[in-house]
């Protein structure tokens, strides 16, 4: 099993793990990033970054649920700063049928009564008569989690490029990493544009993600450290990276408001937009190219923190000795 000199471009979530995983396993890794401050061009940095394989399913095909459990494995494996407090899922009464579609195209969570999601979430006591808690998920801080990743990869002997555009030295393997930045390469790939809000609140603890279903606009509020949230739900099939219109934050904020009306007095620290890299079928594809010298890994769609840790583990055992293990291999 030979190591190779391997070069990583992009310093997403996808690629951060690419360069992790391949540098653990004893290859000269080289991670190439085009922006000068780490994640500022990147559409992780936007994420929510729910590590949540069950409710995912309601909206996405079965293999992102069955490779999904992997990778929250991975994270529990590898990430100390994991939450792993699980989801709970809440609607209004007169949104009942929405709880009930999600529960049945969702598998392995516990029908919570009032006084359970009181119990789970003393803040929201009172304000839902039924729920859904999903005891096996968790979530991460994206920015912290992509930073220990970054310290992690240099620790590792990793050589990071920031500020460069991604020229050739002549590696034995290129790992493509770079969202809709390939699209020129990669004809089917498409842009999702995704929005969210980070607020600030003291009067209002949390500790763990919560999804409230509407039929209109659906939001999740996910807690980070010092009384932050992170606010979204926005899946809007268009590739704009602009600033979030006026209309996308009322409904954001508004829903948020109806999860909790303590977080209309909640400071808005943040307001932001980017752009998710996605095949027709919204699932990631590891694209083998020039007889495994070019490796495209993209379209993650918004399953990039869930499924990275899986994408980094196919093409590791890749590199080191020609097997194809998971279904993710495919055409673009």
């Amino acid at each position: 099993m030979s190591k190779k000199s391997i070069v990583v471009v992009g310093a997403g979530i996808l690629g951060l793990w690419q360069a992790y995983v391949l540098a653990r396993a004893g290859n000269r890794v080289r991670l190439v990033e085009e922006s000068t401050e780490p994640f500022a061009r990147s559409s992780s940095r936007w994420a929510a970054a729910m590590i949540a394989p069950e409710c995912e399913a309601e909206g996405a095909p079965p293999i992102v649920r069955d490779l999904g459990h992997e990778g929250l494995a991975l994270w529990r494996a590898m990430y100390p700063g994991l939450v792993a407090n699980g989801t709970l899922v809440v609607a209004p009464a007169r949104d009942a049928a929405d709880l009930a579609r999600f529960a049945r195209m969702t598998d392995q969570h516990e029908i919570a009564d009032a006084a359970r999601i009181a119990a789970l979430e003393p803040d929201l006591s009172g304000r839902f008569e039924r729920g859904l808690y999903y005891s096996g998920e968790a979530h991460v801080d994206a920015i912290k989690a992509m930073n220990w990743l970054l310290t992690e990869i240099r620790a590792l002997g990793v050589e990071v490029d920031l500020g460069q555009t991604w020229q050739p030295r002549g590696e034995d393997v290129t790992i493509d990493c770079r969202g809709i930045g390939s699209k020129a390469n990669l004809p089917s790939l498409r842009g999702v544009r995704g929005e969210r809000i980070l607020i600030q609140s003291r009067d209002v603890t949390l500790s763990r993600p919560i999804r409230l279903l509407h039929p209109r606009q659906p939001i999740y509020v996910v807690p980070h450290s010092e009384g932050r949230f992170v606010v979204g739900a926005s899946v809007i099939e268009r590739e704009d990276d602009g600033p979030i219109t006026l209309k996308s934050a009322l409904d954001l904020l508004g829903s948020a408001y109806a999860l909790h009306p303590a977080f209309g007095e909640a400071s808005i620290l943040d307001i932001g937009a980017g752009i998710r890299p996605s095949f027709p079928d919204n699932v990631p594809r590891i694209i083998v190219e020039d007889d495994g010298r070019m490796i495209r890994v993209n379209g993650a769609y918004r399953h990039g923190f869930l499924l990275a840790p899986v994408l980094a583990k196919a093409v590791v055992t890749y590199v080191s000795d020609g097997r194809i293990e998971s279904p993710l291999f495919g055409h673009a």
